[in-house]
């Protein structure tokens, strides 16, 4: 039986079988060879910056369901867990422990297992796998099982050696699945969902890139020098944050996708093959921007901190897609004059005391959107050529068209 659970591991693990369904697989054949097991959990910590672990529960009722967590100081979940045989096995740096829920069971050490005996079950063995350091990612040491069982003896001695013998098996699935899921929410996080499928890809290649037309949105912090100049490097820090989750929001629930943040400042595209669409949900982005900055500002001044706002222009041209910097060490972005051009836009800002502004080339590709524009008059930009038109928006007119 070791043998077989073993080899099935291994296959699942290759063919990209998730951990709920690894700890179902498991489970089910446990319960073939004659097991009375009532409930398995396997947990272990995430390399993610939101979440800190990924449980998956396993019920003879209900089969195996997965779940990530983030164990928030204070919160119920974390008060569960630092209450749990998992949190002493970790802190305690122990590979085993057993709990037989018979009389002998001393009641009150964890609650859990007081749950666990009053609900009929009878023995509880759990275990903790390691793995080497270079294995790692992030804090996680390996993971961390528990098996329980409502036989009137509880695990026989075969049946907890089997468990065991099936440990590193499990591990090595789990982390495989661990490290590809790792991979891919880091290179989404470092250079947007977008960019990082194109990677994942395997365009990976210096120069290659694409052409493609989209909506740029460049952006920009108002006096953020001047606040930088006279707060500390924490509080600079946490604005910077607060202002870019909310641009962040507007823009990605909207499909655009964010490829850079260059100091106070952000880059972002929304690419669509219907262009004036692509430029309905980047006005509709730019209206909503405005309403999280008036709710920023509002929650930022009640608690007594500094408050900014921001510059946003947003032009359509076509773009260079793709890779660029050295062999070894490459940038996933876009290059081109519809960049520059924004670039340039987004510095006007301030001179024609406006928050958004808006190109004649965006302007004419928004269809009937266009009529939440309003003109701003002709104006020369540094590095263009010719004067160009220049609009503002309605935010009124932006819902309607909406």
């Amino acid at each position: 039986m070791k043998n077989e659970i073993n080899e099935w591991l291994v296959q699942a693990a290759l063919a990209g079988t998730s951990e709920a369904g690894i700890v179902d697989g498991v489970c089910r054949r446990l319960v073939d060879a004659g097991f009375r097991l009532t409930r398995a959990t396997v947990a272990m910590n995430l390399l993610d910056p939101t979440l800190d672990a990924r449980v998956v529960r396993w019920t003879r009722r209900d089969g195996a369901t997965e779940d990530a967590y983030a164990l928030t100081l204070g919160s119920e979940v974390d008060e569960d867990f630092r209450s749990s045989p998992f949190f002493y096995m970790i802190q305690n740096q122990h590979t085993r422990f057993r709990r037989r829920l018979d009389a002998t069971h001393r009641r009150g050490e964890f609650p859990l297992l007081d749950r666990f005996q009053d609900d009929g079950m009878t023995d509880l063995l759990a275990l903790a796998q390691g793995v080497g350091e270079a294995t790692l990612l992030g804090e996680g040491k390996g993971i961390v099982s528990s098996w329980v069982t409502d036989a009137p003896d509880g695990f026989t001695t075969e049946q907890t050696a089997l468990i065991e013998a099936i440990k590193p098996a499990l591990t090595v699935a789990f982390m495989l699945r661990a490290t590809n899921r790792a991979a891919r929410t880091l290179i989404a996080t470092y250079l947007g969902r977008d960019a990082a499928e194109r990677v994942l890809a395997g365009n990976i290649v210096r120069g290659r890139a694409e052409v493609i037309r989209a909506i740029v949105w460049y952006s920009d912090l108002i006096g953020f020098t001047r606040i930088s100049d006279t707060v500390g490097a924490e509080v600079v820090l946490a604005l910077l944050n607060d202002y870019a989750e909310e641009q962040v929001d507007a823009i990605e629930a909207q499909g655009g996708h964010v490829l850079k943040f260059i100091g106070d400042g952000m880059l972002a595209i929304f690419p669509d093959d219907d262009t004036e669409r692509g430029c309905r949900r980047a006005l509709t982005a730019a209206k909503d921007l405005r309403a999280r900055i008036g709710a920023l500002n509002e929650r930022r001044e009640a608690a007594g901190l500094a408050i900014t706002d921001t510059h946003l222009a947003l032009h359509v041209g076509e773009l260079l897609y793709g890779n660029l910097g050295s062999p070894r060490r490459l940038d996933f972005t876009v290059l081109g004059a519809a960049v520059n051009m924004a670039a340039r836009m987004e510095a006007m800002c301030g001179s024609l005391d406006q928050k958004v502004i808006v190109s004649l080339a965006f302007a004419e590709a928004a269809g009937e959107a266009r009529s939440a524009l309003v003109s701003l008059g002709r104006y020369a930009l540094k590095g263009i050529a010719r004067p160009e038109e220049l609009f503002t928006l309605d935010v009124d007119a932006v819902a309607a068209a909406s």
